[in-house]
Parts: C-alpha cells; structure tokens; sequence
C-alpha cells in the first residue's frame, strides 16, 4: 500500500478527499460497486471511475468477480486490498511460533510452527523468528508484502508496540518489538496481546449479527479479548477483558504471579492444572500433558479440567450478564477438551439470567489454533492501511473499521 499522491487533495482543509470517502464506503460495506459510490457522493460515474483506478494502482482496492445488477452490464465487485497483497503474521507460545501469511478479508495460507524460545529474550529470539518470516514472503513476492503481525502472550501497549510487565516473558519488559520488526521488514508492524488478536481473527469468520463478543483464550494463562458493536474495545488503558487476576474464592491463599493471591489463573490456567495434578503425583510438565491425560480419560485429570473449567465459568458469568454478548468463544489448548468446555457452558446457563443465555453462543473457535494468526495479521494490514493514508488524514477513520472489510 503506497503513499497517495497529491491527486487525492482536492478537497477543502478538514474535509477527507474524494479517495478517502471512497474507502470508507468500500470499506463499510455501504458501496461495493461503482455505480453504489457515484449514487451515495453524487458524483460522476467518471470522477469515480478516475478515483477508483487510481486506488487500484495503488493496491488499496481491487476489483474482483461480478455482482448482480438489475441490467445491462455486469458489476465488477470493489474491496478493500490489492488483489496480491497479504501479511506475514505470527502467535507466539513459550517454545514455538505459528506462523503463516495473512489476506484481506481474514484468508490464511502456508501456515506451519517454528522452533521458538520466548525465555531466550527478544535480542535472541526475534531475528530467528523474523528469518522464517522473510522466507514466507519471498515465496508470495515481497513487493506484495504490506504488514508484519505479531500476537504475544502477555499484555501489550500497542501505542509503543512493546510488552507491558509480562509474566512469563524475561527480558521482553519494554523492548520495542513494534519499531524492531518495522525496521527489520520496511513495512508497517502491529504487535497485540493473543487474546484480542484470537478476537479479531475470529471475528473475520463470525455472522455479521455477532456483533457483541467475548473471546477467552485458555492455554498457560487466560486471557480475553472484547468484541463491541464489530470492534474490538480495549478500554481506557488498554486493558480491556484482563479476566486473569479477578479474584475467586477457590483461589484463595495461592500466589499468583501478578503478587495477589487467588486470581482465576490460579485453578483454572493450563499452568494451575499442571501444579495443581504434579501436587496429587502425576507425571505431567506441561498443559499439553494435561490435555492429553484427560483426552485419555483419565479420572484425576478430567476432574481437575472439569473444576477449572467451572472456576472460568464463575468469572464469565458475571461479565456475560454484566455485557450480554451474543457470543462467548473458547480458543486455547483447553478449549480442545469437551470436559471443559461442557463445563463453563454449564456454569453460565446456570449463573446467567435467562434473558442473556436465550440466545447466547457457547462454543470453541472456528479458526481454532489458527485464530490469533489471522487476528494478527489483520492488524497488520490494518495498519498498513492506515500508513497509507495518513497523507490525506483518513487514517483514523480506516483503522477503526471492521476488520471483516480489510
């Protein structure tokens, strides 16, 4: 996505240019044709046409397929993107990263999991990580490439594009992870917390009518991303969903590694569980170990599974009756467990009012292991497209927009 030229500053200081305003009504899904955008700006079908080309040139809107018309000559179908442009976008987990190439409108492809040591510190680890990447945009054509997106495991400042105080990340406190990947690609970079990204990506895939969303990612820690009216809301500080550390009575006395005692992620993370059943002598080291004793069906551990499924169902409830989503979503290793998941369903059926659960989904992720990938990357193009119009001051508007239309 380049820079827009002084073409598009025909309008009045203040006023967004006729090439914004036709962004936002493609991006908005307000106009998808030619025809539709002369229509709602009352201008002519030529002006519009001479706007719409010259933002095709500049990979911010292809043209693709027809639509129906009432007559006369087929319409060619105009979004957000050029035809071959894409991200590169990875999720990080403590000892490997996912990774894969991202497209406009949430497409995911040559997606595979790379050796990765999160302990090992950024200086170490990034530039290891940013080399499987340069190999996945070669393959596409790096003059196609338009973003890089990272999701991390622990709490982001997206303004700095850095990891905030994070738990289980040494050494990542403040290193601008953001400007490194920036300079290291030459394009624009997003980095976000797992959480909202998983929200994000699966927001891609939803029903445009689940507009309201809760996604809780349930692996080592827990975490939630917030879905409002299409968007994900991030609150005053960013924080926006931080179920981790709210309080609960099974926890009480147990340390957490936010310096409380008796948060959430004290009985119902991954890493409890693997405290929690290394206490009662069994064999396991990690969440992966966890899952695969309980898929064995063994007893201690699908009932520890079912218990902190029941704990996470305690602290949802308030949040679901408190926001009345359409949707709560479960993505995360424990989420591949049914025990699990039919136990924080039934914590909520029965700590909710009627109202809210009538016609509220409970279910795992659709992207499932994939969800934070796609997030991430469209993040990434996101702001790569709101780089590109930063020139005519339409950026704010076309970053804010549902990430379904990018």
């Amino acid at each position: 996505m380049t820079g827009i030229s002084a073409w598009d500053r025909k309008a009045t200081k203040g006023t967004p240019s006729l090439a914004v305003r036709v962004l936002e009504l493609i991006a908005s899904g307000q106009a998808t044709s030619r025809a539709e955008l002369a229509e709602r700006l009352g201008a002519a079908a030529s002006t519009i046409s001479l706007a719409v080309a010259h933002l095709v040139d500049r990979g911010l809107v292809a043209e693709e397929g027809t639509q129906s018309s009432t007559g006369g000559r087929p319409r060619k179908a105009l979004r957000i993107g050029g035809r071959d442009e894409f991200a590169v976008a990875a999720d990080l987990g403590g000892r490997h990263a996912r990774i894969g190439v991202v497209l406009p409108g949430g497409g995911l492809t040559d997606v595979s999991t790379v050796p990765f040591l999160i302990a090992d510190g950024p200086e170490a680890a990034l530039p290891r990580l940013a080399e499987a990447l340069e190999a996945l945009a070669e393959q596409h054509g790096t003059g196609n490439l338009r973003g890089v997106g990272l999701s991390l495991p622990g709490p982001v400042d997206t303004v700095s594009g850095s990891v905030v105080r994070p738990s289980r990340m040494p050494g990542w406190n403040r290193f601008p992870v953001a400007d490194w990947l920036q300079e290291r690609f030459g394009v624009p970079a997003a980095v976000d917390n797992d959480a909202n990204c998983m929200a994000v990506g699966e927001h891609t895939v939803r029903p445009d009518g689940n507009a309201q969303t809760i996604m809780v990612k349930i692996g080592s820690a827990i975490g939630a991303g917030v879905i409002v009216e299409g968007r994900l809301y991030r609150g005053a500080q960013g924080a926006a969903g931080d179920i981790t550390h709210i309080r609960i009575d099974a926890g009480a006395g147990i340390p957490c590694s936010c310096g409380n005692t008796g948060c959430l992620e004290t009985v119902a993370s991954g890493a409890a569980l693997v405290r929690i059943l290394r206490e009662r002598g069994a064999d396991v080291h990690s969440t992966e170990d966890v899952a695969r004793l309980a898929l064995d069906g063994d007893p201690l551990a699908t009932r520890t599974v079912r218990r902190a499924g029941d704990y996470l169902g305690q602290v949802l409830a308030a949040n679901v009756n408190f926001f009345n989503p359409d949707a709560v979503y479960l993505g995360g290793i424990l989420s591949t467990l049914e025990q699990f998941v039919a136990a924080v369903r039934s914590r909520l059926y029965e700590s909710c009012h009627p109202l809210v659960t009538e016609h509220l989904t409970i279910e795992r992720t659709r992207l499932g292991a994939d969800a934070g990938l796609v997030g991430a990357g469209q993040f990434a193009l996101q702001r790569a497209l709101a780089h590109a119009l930063h020139e005519v001051g339409g950026a704010d508007r076309i970053a804010a927009l549902d990430p379904r239309q990018l």
